[in-house]
């Protein structure tokens, strides 16, 4: 079954999207690793399967479509995980913890839904915890041109949607602190979404285009 959905995903994708994809090189070997990325669209989620034509990986998703008995028996075959985005759910974040002891793969969006006003919003902490607690490798990538709105309209008028993947450089955080913790969970958190929004268009950066840190980035960027 996974093969034929693997082979359904690449087909699907290639007839109705165009993917150009750099910063391969920025991906390290094997697994164990965190794919940090922004969440436009529903194209996102097929899309890691696409670009990195590995099934060993994992990718958490949001509670309510466990009830939907389609996405509940995708789940089983595509490794998602259905997790709480409004509380603590512990058995998913140790679930988490296993895969990665694993080698396996997380790709995760901070942000915990897809941007329906087609801008990156706040990062929420739990993955920022997990990688500084772990000490696990992050791996910033940006995904550009996959809103609904634009897919919708392409499918339409039968033309494929451009779509770009950016890999950015790998970088670890700081072991956990045991003081100013909520603080500095934050500025983890930021850092994750700063480093994927400083390779996005400008437009689709939304909370985090004026934040310092991304001006940082951006200052580092051009000097590079």
């Amino acid at each position: 079954m996974k093969r034929f959905l693997r082979w359904l995903i690449r087909t699907v994708l290639k007839l109705i999207t165009k993917v150009e994809a750099s910063g391969y090189e920025n991906i390290p070997s094997g697994g164990g690793f965190v794919i940090a990325v922004n969440h436009l669209g529903f194209l996102d989620v097929p899309m890691a399967f696409y670009a990195l034509d590995d099934w060993n990986l994992f990718i958490p998703v949001a509670e309510k479509w466990e009830k939907n008995p389609v996405w509940k028996w995708l789940g089983k075959h595509l490794n998602l995980i259905f997790i709480d985005r409004f509380n603590p759910d512990l058995k998913a974040m140790r679930e988490m913890m296993k895969r990665m002891e694993e080698g396996q793969t997380l790709v995760i969006s901070p942000e915990g839904t897809r941007a329906r006003d087609e801008k990156m919003a706040r990062g929420k902490p739990g993955v920022a915890y997990l990688a500084s607690k772990m000490q696990w490798r992050i791996v910033p990538v940006a995904i550009i041109g996959t809103e609904d709105r634009l897919l919708k309209s392409n499918l339409k008028h039968f033309r494929r949607t451009p779509v770009r993947l950016i890999a950015g450089e790998s970088f670890m955080l700081p072991p956990f602190p045991k003081e100013n913790r909520e603080e500095v969970l934050q500025q983890y958190t930021d850092e994750i979404m700063c480093r994927v929004g400083v390779m996005l268009p400008e437009h689709n950066r939304g909370y985090y285009a004026q934040h310092s840190r991304l001006q940082e980035l951006l200052k580092e960027k051009k000097t590079a």
